[in-house]
């Protein structure tokens, strides 16, 4: 028998008329072979990854390739940059408020705290504001530059503005040049300071710029000729959807920690902060460290995605270990950051999550079916049932068609990713994001410490 002459490997019984020990146990390898081709399991993720970014895309977030998806739903903390990320990136200016009060025409100087005469009327100030500010790229820098232009088009329309004599960005503090052969400065406390100039010159004129950043409104000190002639408050609103959003990756998606940087100073960012839920901040981060904050959190550990807008934001686009760039951004960022956010809306970053989230669990689920289907068909294929079906075997065509059919079933589970729908985070809509600048001219900010003419505190 075939137990004695082939070494007792199978009974003499089992092995079908017209065939031989060898074709027999060929058969069977030859099923194993075809059956167990790992289409399936090389199919798991390419396929989920191309459906995941598709959706992607048809909700307004670019994914550039299956890396970043795939690292998204990992995310347990994110950084959002301040203005036009949080804000609408459209800020206005709200107050102009004069150290001293001004003269519309050029006929009467005014006299300074120090007791020296320093000729200045309105609009010789904003004339040196508005060509300072020319040279500047920033979006505050900007904004003070056409309101600026706006005002002497409203004193003069033949205005011409003069030439910027020499110009200097400072960056994280502000501008200094010379403007019809004056120094002209501004900027932050820090540029002030750097400067030599005197901030308790005037009386609460610190309060005051405490009060206005305390209303989350960026501050800056106009000095001429090393005398501190005014402030302008800059204010650029949230985005309506900003709070919902924060809110959402906190209690919904369970995101750690949420941070807001900004170079704003600790004031003004965390009222900001407070207004959209963030509890995290870093303030007065220059965009050169930017990049170091997102280095900071990935040394605990954590997962960082960061999201901005700017130029000054591609480093730590770039750094993090997920960048996403807002669509109404810079070039530059665009081109750094791993997801675009086409319509500018932080909602896409809610869905971005989920839709990583969601991506990842159709991979899982690739990749259980797979293995299931392996773990499964290769030990039929190989013959252990064939004690109770034989003479019946599982030939190699019907191994090769359900090889196929495996495949062709993870792709159909990839597939049914498109049920996904993007998470609903109603908002209301947006007011006008224009409101006509609020210029407070004509006061001395030395009557600030009366009570009865502010509602500054006192300092005691």
């Amino acid at each position: 028998g075939i137990n004695a002459e082939y070494g007792g490997v199978v009974p003499a019984d089992w092995i079908p008329e017209g065939s031989d020990p060898l074709l027999f146990s060929f058969l069977f390898a030859l099923t194993v072979i075809v059956i167990s081709c790992p289409c399936a399991l090389g199919l798991a993720t390419p396929t989920a990854v191309m459906v995941g970014t598709g959706l992607g895309a048809q909700n307004g977030v670019l994914v550039k390739g299956g890396k970043p998806l795939e690292t998204a739903h990992k995310i347990n903390a994110l950084i959002f940059d301040k203005t036009g990320t949080l804000t609408y990136g459209r800020p206005t200016v709200t107050n102009v408020i004069f150290t001293h009060s001004m003269n519309n025409s050029n006929q009467h100087p005014q006299q300074l705290d120090d007791g020296s005469n320093y000729h200045l009327d309105e609009k010789l100030f904003y004339s040196y504001v508005a060509v300072l500010e020319s040279g500047s790229e920033h979006i505050l820098g900007k904004t003070i530059h056409l309101h600026a232009v706006g005002v002497l088009n409203k004193m003069d329309q033949n205005y011409n503005q003069p030439q910027l004599e020499s110009f200097d960005n400072v960056e994280g503090q502000g501008v200094v040049g010379v403007v019809r052969g004056k120094h002209v400065a501004i900027g932050n406390r820090l540029l002030i300071r750097s400067l030599g100039i005197d901030l308790n010159k005037h009386h609460n004129l610190d309060l005051k710029m405490t009060e206005l950043e305390r209303q989350a409104k960026t501050v800056m000190i106009v000095a001429v000729e090393k005398e501190i002639i005014a402030l302008i408050a800059v204010a650029d609103q949230v985005k309506l959807e900003a709070p919902l959003v924060i809110r959402y990756l906190i209690d919904k998606l369970g995101v750690k920690e949420i941070w807001m940087c900004t170079g704003d100073n600790s004031t003004t960012a965390r009222a900001i902060a407070a207004e959209v839920g963030i509890k995290n901040v870093f303030a007065n981060v220059s965009p050169a460290n930017k990049s170091e904050k997102v280095k900071e959190l990935q040394a605990k550990g954590l997962i960082v995605g960061m999201v901005g807008d700017g130029i000054n934001d591609s480093p730590a686009l770039a750094q993090a270990d997920v960048g996403i760039a807002i669509g109404a951004g810079t070039d530059v960022a665009m081109e750094t950051a791993d997801v675009v956010l086409m319509k500018s809306d932080l909602r896409d970053v809610v869905a971005l999550i989920s839709l990583s989230r969601a991506t990842f669990n159709r991979i899982v689920i690739n990749f259980f079916w797979a293995f299931i289907f392996n773990a499964l068909a290769i030990p039929i294929a190989a013959g252990v049932l064939y004690p109770v079906t034989r003479p019946t075997t599982l030939h190699p065509a019907i191994a090769g068609g359900a090889m196929a059919l495996s495949s062709v079933s993870v792709v159909l589970s990839s597939l049914l990713l498109r049920l996904w729908r993007k998470p609903n985070i109603p908002v209301p809509s947006a007011p006008d994001q224009n409101p006509d600048a609020c210029v407070v001219s004509m006061r001395d900010l030395s009557d600030l410490h009366d009570p009865s003419q502010s509602s500054l505190p006192l300092i005691h």
